[in-house]
C-alpha cells in the first residue's frame, strides 16, 4: 500500500524541523552608524515617551544608518519591563517610514526573560534585534544556551553583543562563528570584548557566515575600523549626525575630510569621559530632550564644566544637523 504526501504536508514537516521562517528582509543594510538611542526622562524621572518618539525624528534628519534601543547607553537596566515594552511600541510607530534601520534590544538577565522581550519585539517588526549577554549566567553553557534559544526564535537579523553580561564568561569567537553558520540570521556581532580589534579581525575572516562586525566604545576607533573593512559602530545618540558624516566621508574615500571632522568629534568624546553628564547636557542643549534628567547619574554641572562642553561643542557647530 502506498501513501501520497502533499506538498503542503512536506512544507509543514520541513518547517517543524528548521524552525520559524525568516521574514522578508526590509532591504536596510546592517552597516554604518547605528546610534544607541538615549532614554529621556521627565523632571520626576518618568520615561518621556513623547521625547523618545521625537528622538527618532532627529536621528532620521541627522542621517544615521540605524537606531538601537534599549542598550547600556539607553539606561536599560534602569527601566521596568513595562517601560521597555512601551518604549519599543513608541519607537516602532515613530520609525515607520523613516530611513534608519530599527533594532530592538531584547536582552534579559536569563533566557526566559530575553525570549519574552524577543516575542514582543517580533510583533513590532523591527529590522533587527540585538541582545547583551545574560547577567545571571554562571557558565559558558548558560551563555551558549541563551543565544541559541534567541537564534531559534528570532525571525530577523540577531546581533550578538559581546559585553555587558555576567563577568568572567568570555564570548568565545569559535562559538560566535558556529552560531553564525548554524543560524544564517545570527552572523551579526557588536564586538566590545578586549582585545577588540584583533577579535573583529578574526571574526571578519569568517565571512560570509559572519555578515556584519560592528564596534561600540562611542565610535572612538571607527576610522581605523572602517579602514580595516569592518561594518560600522554603535555610539551614543548626541553626536549621531557627526558620527554619520565621518562614516559617510570615509566610506566615499574622503579620508582627509573624515579625519579632520573626527578630530573635532574626539574633543566631545573626551568631554564625555571627563565630565559626567556631558551627553545629557548636549541632548538638552540640542533640543532633543526637555531635560537632562537621568536615573543612573546625577548631573549638576558647574559653570566651568558647562563652559568646557560648550567650547568643544562649538567646533562641531558648522556640522550639526539640528
Amino acid at each position: 500500500m502506498t501513501h501520497s504526501i502533499s506538498r503542503r504536508s512536506l512544507l509543514a514537516v520541513a518547517g517543524a524541523l528548521l524552525g520559524p521562517p525568516l521574514r522578508a528582509s526590509s532591504g536596510k543594510k546592517m552597516r554604518g552608524v547605528f546610534v544607541i538611542a538615549a532614554t529621556p526622562f521627565t523632571d520626576t524621572k518618568a520615561v518621556d515617551y513623547e521625547d523618545l518618539a521625537r528622538e527618532v525624528d532627529f536621528l532620521d534628519r541627522w542621517g544615521v544608518h540605524g537606531l538601537v534601543w534599549p542598550q547600556m547607553a539607553s539606561e536599560y537596566t534602569m527601566l521596568t519591563k513595562d517601560e521597555r515594552l512601551q518604549g519599543m511600541e513608541t519607537l516602532a510607530r515613530a520609525a515607520r517610514g523613516k530611513k534608519p534601520a530599527l533594532v530592538f534590544g531584547v536582552q534579559g538577565p536569563n533566557t526566559d526573560a530575553a525570549l519574552e522581550y524577543l516575542k514582543h519585539a517580533e510583533k513590532l517588526n523591527p529590522d533587527a534585534v540585538i541582545a547583551i549577554p545574560p547577567t545571571e549566567a554562571t557558565t559558558f553553557d548558560d551563555f551558549r544556551n541563551y543565544y541559541r534559544a534567541l537564534a531559534r526564535n528570532a525571525k530577523r537579523p540577531l546581533f550578538v553583543q559581546t559585553t555587558g553580561g555576567a563577568k568572567n564568561i568570555e564570548p568565545r569567537i569559535d562559538f560566535l562563528v558556529e552560531l553564525a553558520k548554524e543560524f544564517p540570521h545570527c552572523g551579526y556581532i557588536k564586538e566590545e570584548h578586549n582585545p577588540v580589534i584583533p577579535r573583529m579581525t578574526e571574526l571578519a575572516r569568517h565571512r560570509p557566515a559572519v555578515k556584519s562586525v560592528m564596534s561600540g566604545g562611542g565610535g572612538r576607533s571607527m576610522l581605523y575600523e572602517a579602514r580595516l573593512g569592518f561594518d560600522g559602530t554603535m555610539p551614543g545618540a548626541c553626536y549621531g549626525d557627526i558620527h554619520a558624516q565621518v562614516w559617510d566621508l570615509a566610506d566615499s574615500g574622503k579620508t582627509d575630510a573624515a579625519r579632520d571632522l573626527f578630530a573635532k568629534l574626539l574633543l566631545m568624546l573626551n568631554c564625555d569621559q571627563q565630565i559626567t553628564g556631558t551627553r545629557l547636557y548636549v541632548m538638552k542643549k540640542r533640543g532633543v530632550f526637555k531635560t537632562w534628567m537621568s536615573r543612573r547619574t546625577t548631573f549638576d554641572p558647574t559653570p566651568e564644566a558647562m563652559a568646557e562642553i560648550d567650547h568643544n561643542l562649538a567646533a562641531l557647530k558648522p556640522y550639526l544637523r539640528s
